[in-house]
């Protein structure tokens, strides 16, 4: 949903500015004619006072696309790939792993791989207090090897297991609820 509101406001934007566009995708505006140095400005204003921001950066623009389909593939999937995440992203982008990895590494100080488990970590907390799936489901749904693999990786990131993450959080929704 998010991103479909900011599509319809990077295309309103344009449209206020007169410019022509062949499509607007996530993190990626193809526009039909070129843009004046003004527009690209004004543009850029309108923009941030949206709360988006305006790159023209090669790389920028390559690790914003990155993000784009890992987060698209593990928050809005309702299926993740049967592929290997690289093989995905890879293809996806139509780019070697290799390659987009270093980039991201390099540009983000975290390796692709970390951030992919970071994604599917806040997913499992999502699923876990949100879906009445158990931990057997959740592993199951986010292709994790096993419950011991995706409760490893979760304590590795929150420093807690997921169960107790669970009884805590829906401790706190509760206290919340009797303020």
């Amino acid at each position: 949903m998010v991103s479909l509101r900011c599509k319809l406001m990077v295309k309103e934007e344009l449209k206020k500015l007169g410019l022509c566009y062949v499509s607007v995708d996530l993190g990626v505006v193809e526009i039909m004619d070129g843009i004046s140095d003004e527009q690209k400005e004004q543009l850029k204003r309108n923009l941030q006072r949206l709360g988006l921001e305006l790159m023209d950066d090669k790389k920028s623009i390559l690790i914003e696309r990155i993000k784009n389909v890992i987060i698209e593939m593990i928050h809005y999937s309702d299926e993740l790939p049967k592929v290997n995440y690289s093989v995905y992203i890879s293809e996806k982008l139509g780019y070697d792993y290799t390659y987009l990895s270093n980039i991201f590494s390099e540009v983000k100080g975290i390796t692709l791989q970390h951030y992919i488990i970071l994604h599917r970590v806040e997913k499992v907390k999502e699923l876990l207090l949100y879906d009445d799936l158990n931990l057997t489901e959740i592993s199951y749904r986010l292709q994790y090897s096993s419950v011991a693999h995706l409760s490893t990786q979760f304590k590795k990131i929150t420093g807690l297991s997921p169960s107790f993450y669970k009884k805590l959080k829906k401790k706190r929704i509760v206290n919340l609820e009797n303020l």
